[in-house]
């Protein structure tokens, strides 16, 4: 594949795989709608990266902006999508409900209808560890039923896949949804535990550590992210694996997770190693919409795609906090 549109281009995942698909020799249209969600700053600033390359194209653009999207299939002739745009934020759910129905599902459906009408090669799309909700049997696997999500965020990427399969199934288009586990690492998302607790403990604010610690993360390092997106990009899927499904259709999910899940207690004490200064912590209840462990069942990815993702955690865990010393211009 020559030609693909990465949208969600100026976020965490959607910035290091454009890097590595321009790396390659790609031609990357990019588009992202800048929202104000987390600091535009950031998300600009990652952009200046991609604009060095002369083989990166970017676009505003919001998908849920039917006749925008529409127009951009109509101009460019993609051979691959890789889906990242979408409303993140389990806790953020509960405040701005309407955001996650007009990004996640319209914004998606306007994807689903550009690709089906431009005969895109393959969709990858960007899917999350938060589908298996109230699940409580791990390791997690793909085929595990999924139908009793505990956050608004869950419920949309659940409707993700299935409105996936259902053009795969009807207009024989090949997609796979990728469930991310927890993804860390240089140019992180802001709202995200880890680089909120590295930016409380570098601005000497307590953190706040939720079910009073007792929660376990498949943290899931970004490079490691990024090198499955585009090992899954370049296989096909021809119809579903799956003996239980009565389909042939081109569909396919994978989850994309580090398969050693790491106690939250854990994690701090590598952040606070790292850091070279120890946390001050608050301990609070279980947020509403959050679970107490996630753990990726990886053997597909390995057996159809032949990956792993193997980065240590203390390994990213310290490339984070070098990343964010130099942002930020701390000294060390």
């Amino acid at each position: 594949m020559k030609n693909i549109l990465v949208t969600g281009a100026a976020g965490f995942i959607g910035h290091a795989l454009t890097q590595r698909l321009l790396s390659d020799g790609k031609h990357v249209v990019g588009i992202d709608n800048l929202n104000s969600y987390y600091d535009i700053t950031l998300k600009k600033a990652r952009l200046d990266q991609l604009f060095s390359h002369s083989n990166f194209t970017f676009k505003q653009l919001d998908i849920a902006a039917r006749a925008d999207i529409e127009q951009l299939f109509s101009q460019e002739k993609f051979n691959g999508v890789v889906h990242l745009a979408a409303q993140a934020g389990v806790r953020y759910s509960l405040k701005n409900p309407h955001a996650y129905a007009s990004s996640n599902l319209t914004g998606f459906l306007n994807i689903l209808e550009g690709c089906r009408h431009s005969r895109i090669d393959h969709l990858v799309y960007a899917s999350s560890s938060s589908v298996y909700g109230a699940n409580r049997k791990v390791p997690f696997s793909t085929n595990d039923y999924v139908d009793c999500p505990v956050s608004l965020y869950a419920a949309t990427k659940k409707a993700n896949e299935l409105m996936a399969h259902s053009y795969s199934h009807l207009y024989n288009l090949p997609t796979t949804g990728l469930r991310f586990f927890t993804v860390y690492g240089p140019w992180g998302r802001p709202d995200m535990a880890y680089f909120k607790f590295v930016d409380e403990i570098a601005n000497d604010r307590p953190i706040q550590v939720y079910n009073h610690g007792n929660m376990e993360r498949d943290f899931t390092y970004i490079d490691d992210v990024v090198s499955g997106i585009v090992l899954t990009l370049q296989r096909i899927p021809t119809h579903s694996a799956n003996p239980e499904l009565n389909t042939q259709a081109p569909y396919k999910v994978y989850n994309i997770g580090n398969n050693r899940p790491a106690k939250l207690m854990q994690f701090i004490e590598l952040i606070e190693q790292a850091m070279g200064k120890k946390a001050v912590k608050e301990m609070l209840p279980m947020q509403p919409g959050d679970v107490t462990a996630t753990y990726a069942d990886v053997a597909e990815l390995i057996q159809d795609v032949g990956f792993s993702p193997n980065t240590p955690l203390d390994v990213g865990i310290k490339n984070f906090v070098d990343w964010y010393r130099e942002y930020y211009r701390l000294e060390k």
